[in-house]
């Protein structure tokens, strides 16, 4: 007679036996059921596996996140107060009284470069006296505190502070060309107003955010980040443009006799000076929390720095100390062919747009949703560069900015010089010749900017890294703070010769693109030159 035993009744028999452990058949028997079941269940956990994997490598470590979140923090405020001044500055100066975007040019050459070679020679002494995080706030907050001054105090009382009378003197017994460095002095407030905005962006931004942001991070780090470190900041030019373009509708529906402007700047300054004070409280919580963490920022390296004695050098030996550098050089020209390229193009379409727009008010609600657009559009290229970055490498995605300004330039220059062929194209789109040029104008500016801050900031900066801390600092404030304005001065240098020469800038639009095509070819052999000396510094820093 055959007795038939279930599995569980010897589970129990067993438990009664030995009520202190299994027995090893018990443990056999589990061991099987429960390899039994990890076989069965393999695929799906494997799949969840794989998925959670994935999720934790998109996500950075604590001791990435704790440095990259307060970074993103801080050039989301930047960049929103950059974007802000932009539009406003452009806004102030070209519907000026007896103003325009031809004036743009010459601030650009006579107030702004100077003013970028002067608060460089301070800036270098700075660092020669005071530790960097000290300089950081003496560069910063005078900012904050003029563009406070500028809405409350200054833009209230121009009819008494601007030389109307004077200059409509000079006026009468000078050439018609002067009319534009006549504008600047008639309304200086304004272009100082334009000067700082400027600085602004090569300061605090390009300068002062991107050596701070060099210092905490590493190559791999920001090989990884520093595409997409412009996504928040980006979703800044979002923010910032509705903001415009907010504070343009309030302006209209105020009450008859209320200054339109002196309201919608306090807004504006308002927003600045927030802004601004979020970038200084956040730089403060990092440099507490952040600089003294040994998990984020290895200790021996940054006490290495601080007890690294400086050298000291005055301009002239700064100048020659950067100019004995191919790599800085190489550095220099990629951001002087991006100022000079942006500005031929930039200045043709403002003049475009001012006589599609000649209302501030209208004016400046388009720059609104101009600003938003350039946000939406980086945010894409944000997430396509880190792509490029991997799959391709520094050398290809610094190559991108050139060919998209190239490519939008010339097409923007060849709308405007054969504008009769484009014009039945134009009605067939319901629009006017002029209306077409502003809206390529724009998408030129937008694709341009986008891959700007995409692609172009982060392999610019990305360069720096490899370098000594001399090299950092002196050759960054030398390349960024003067080489951007030089770019532009460059760019308005080239226009002003050309309106002399052929009387207007309609009619040096076909010299333009030719200079445009001449410059994007250097901005290329730079570009290639400066890749395989990166790639070079990065194999010697790793062999150290």
């Amino acid at each position: 007679m055959t007795m038939k035993v279930s599995l569980p009744s010897i589970g129990r028999h067993l438990k009664k036996k030995n009520p202190f452990g299994r027995s090893s058949s018990e443990s056999r028997i589990l061991h099987m059921s429960a390899d039994a079941a990890s076989i069965a269940a393999t695929p799906e956990e494997e799949e969840k596996k794989s998925f959670f994997q994935k999720i934790k490598g998109v996500i950075p470590p604590a001791n990435e996140r704790k440095k990259l979140l307060p970074l993103a923090l801080m050039f989301f405020c930047i960049l929103f107060n950059y974007t802000i001044l932009r539009d406003t500055k452009d806004v102030l100066m070209v519907t000026a009284p007896k103003s325009g975007a031809e004036v743009i040019p010459f601030i650009k050459t006579y107030v702004n470069l100077p003013a970028a070679i002067g608060f460089t020679a301070v800036y270098s002494k700075l660092c020669d006296r005071m530790e960097q995080k000290n300089v950081f706030y003496t560069c910063t907050i005078p900012f904050l505190v003029f563009f406070g001054a500028f809405a409350w105090f200054i833009f209230p009382n121009t009819a008494f502070l601007h030389p109307h009378g004077f200059c409509d003197m000079l006026a009468a017994a000078l050439p018609a060309g002067f009319s534009a460095p006549l504008s600047i002095i008639r309304n200086w407030s304004y272009a100082v107003f334009y000067v700082m905005a400027e600085m602004w962006g090569s300061v605090v931004a390009s300068l002062l955010f991107w050596s701070f942001a060099n210092e905490v991070t590493t190559v791999d780090e920001a090989k990884k980040y520093y595409p997409l470190f412009g996504m928040g900041a980006n979703v800044a030019l979002i923010f910032s443009g509705q903001y415009v373009k907010w504070v343009s509708k309030m302006r209209a529906n105020l009450p008859p006799g209320v200054d339109p402007w002196g309201v919608s700047l306090k807004y504006l300054m308002a927003a600045i000076i927030a802004g601004g004070s979020g970038v200084v409280g956040i730089y403060k919580y990092m440099q507490d929390h952040v600089m003294t963490d040994p998990a984020c920022i290895d200790q021996e390296k940054q006490k290495a720095k601080k007890n690294k004695k400086k050298v000291k050098m005055g301009m002239r030996d700064s100048a020659k100390f950067l100019m004995k550098s191919p790599y800085i050089r190489d550095l220099a020209t990629l951001v002087i062919s991006y100022g000079m390229c942006i500005n031929i193009v930039e200045v043709s379409w403002k003049a475009k747009l001012k006589m599609a727009y000649p209302d501030p008010n209208a004016y400046s609600a388009f720059m609104g949703n101009f600003s938003s657009a350039t946000g939406t559009v980086t945010l894409v290229m944000m997430l396509l560069g880190r792509t490029i970055f991997e799959k391709f490498g520094w050398k290809k995605a610094a190559m991108v900015t050139p060919t998209m300004i190239g490519v939008t330039g010339l097409m923007f220059f060849a709308l405007n010089i054969f504008a009769p062929f484009f014009a039945p194209v134009a009605a067939s789109l319901g629009t006017s010749p002029l209306m077409l040029a502003v809206l390529v104008g724009a998408a030129q500016n937008i694709l341009s900017k986008s891959s700007k801050y995409s692609l172009f900031d982060p392999c610019k900066e990305m360069a720096y890294i490899p370098l000594d801390q001399d090299s950092k600092t002196k050759g960054k404030a030398a390349v960024d703070v003067i080489g951007n304005p030089l770019g532009k001065s460059g760019g308005s240098l080239i226009q002003q010769a050309l309106i002399f020469a052929v009387g207007s800038l309609a009619a040096a639009t076909p010299y333009l693109a030719g200079i445009l095509g001449i410059l994007v070819f250097f901005w290329y052999k730079a570009a290639n030159s400066l890749g395989d000396q990166f790639e070079a510094a990065m194999t010697a820093d790793a062999a150290v």
